[in-house]
């Protein structure tokens, strides 16, 4: 297990010291889906992402 091989003796201990890290990856993960699916107005050279059918 991995509290093990850090040393910690809890698991609380382990979740406690690593929460924040998945909290700020997740953040990420969100700010840059929402940067790749609303582009700015800036990006007027760059093809559209999708295209209209009919």
């Amino acid at each position: 297990m991995i509290k093990e091989l850090l040393g910690h003796a809890h698991l609380g201990v382990t979740a406690g010291v690593y929460a924040h890290v998945r909290l700020r990856l997740q953040r990420q993960a969100i700010d840059t889906l929402n940067n790749a699916l609303s582009p700015t107005d800036d990006d007027t050279d760059d093809p559209p992402g999708t295209a209209a059918v009919r």
